[in-house]
């Protein structure tokens, strides 16, 4: 029997809704430079990687270089954050369940650090290591976010379990060997082995979460 060794999570759609902080940037970034990029252009970049984004920008017509445009959308989101921090229903409270129960977490998003420093901060020590978008080479779908985070706690991926709620999230915790809780995202995750899927946070404590384990 596997034991639980820890809880790997996803931060946007998962823990905080900084989506629509995201879009706005994108959409008031695009505006400033008169680069015609709709909400529908934005929504198509949910889940993908910063550098897809700036590409996907650039392309749009955006005159500016990779590091302008990175640093553009990161500190607007970032100042939002500081303003308020978005939790999602349940995700504050679950939090504190981890906390009560000992189990250690770690955060592993797409978003750059100055945004995601700052709901790890807030967490109160719950989330003890963070794997932001700058960390790695691959980003998600590619493990290696996973992974990174596994390493940085000192647990086995395995003995972990994944939260997310995008298609490219489950798959990179999937190929670095945990099970995947699957929230409603804003894009379809389609059903697949070692995916369950969940309505919200709420009452996911360590039983749940060491039944998902052997489950899967």
């Amino acid at each position: 029997m596997i034991s639980l060794q820890a809880v790997l999570c996803d931060m946007d759609g998962t823990l905080v809704d900084t989506e629509p902080y995201w879009e706005a940037a994108k959409l008031d970034l695009a505006a400033r430079h008169g680069v015609p990029f709709s909400a529908a252009d934005a929504e198509v970049l949910v889940g993908r990687s910063m550098m897809i984004t700036v590409h996907a920008m650039q392309a749009a017509g955006l005159p500016l270089s990779d590091a302008d445009v990175l640093d553009a959308l990161v500190n607007d989101v970032a100042a939002r954050v500081r303003e308020h921090i978005p939790w999602l229903p349940g995700a504050e409270a679950f939090l504190v369940r981890m906390k009560q129960e000992n189990i250690p977490c770690a955060l592993v998003t797409q978003a750059w650090a100055p945004v995601a420093q700052q709901v790890v901060d807030a967490s109160n020590g719950v989330l003890q290591v963070m794997v932001s978008g700058g960390d790695v080479t691959y980003p998600k779908p590619h493990p290696e976010p996973y992974l990174l985070a596994a390493q940085r706690l000192g647990v086995d991926p395995t003995g972990c379990v994944a939260i997310e709620d995008s298609p490219s999230g489950v798959e990179s915790a999937h190929l670095a060997g945990a099970p995947v809780l699957v929230l409603p995202g804003v894009h379809a995750v389609p059903p697949g082995p070692r995916r369950h899927f969940i309505a919200s946070l709420d009452g996911v404590d360590r039983p749940f979460l060491e039944h998902v384990l052997q489950e899967s």
